[in-house]
């Protein structure tokens, strides 16, 4: 999240101002950052490894969020590449997606029926290809997952 002089992007602030929630894989690294997000929309998130400890004594390790009937489990580190989509779809049984953070590499692919979402970062790319956000849409119970570079 922004620190120094990085920034949100004005694309994905126009976005969040617009969700009906924002769903954090953590990394927000403090409560004013957590606070500010809340702003523009009530966030659901969890604890990342870069948080401060007062945010990490407020944010659970994972969570599961139901978005009218479908339901979504967010966590930060997802552990190793190698057999990660299974795991995240045993760790959250019944969940429709997954979504984690910790690598910085957006990720949005199927895994059986359950897609395992990462949104990238809006501000720190690391070894991604780009920036992103990904914008999950629920209507009749039906999931539509909306990838964005930023």
């Amino acid at each position: 999240m922004p620190r120094g002089t990085r920034r949100l992007p004005a694309e994905c602030l126009r976005r969040l101002s617009e969700a009906d929630r924002i769903l954090h894989a953590g990394d927000f690294t403090t409560v004013e950052v957590y606070e500010e997000l809340a702003k523009l929309a009530p966030v659901e998130g969890v604890a990342g490894n870069m948080d401060t400890a007062d945010l990490r004594s407020i944010l659970p390790p994972k969570l599961v969020v139901d978005v009218e009937g479908v339901r979504v489990g967010v966590v930060h580190d997802a552990g190793p590449a190698h057999g990660r989509a299974g795991r995240l779809a045993q760790a959250f049984p019944g969940c429709a997606a997954v979504v984690y953070g910790h690598t910085h590499v957006p990720e949005a692919t199927l895994a059986g029926d359950v897609w395992i979402l990462n949104p990238g970062s809006p501000t720190e790319r690391r070894s991604a290809p780009h920036h992103g956000m990904i914008d999950l849409e629920v209507s009749s119970g039906h999931l539509d997952v909306r990838t964005y570079v930023l």
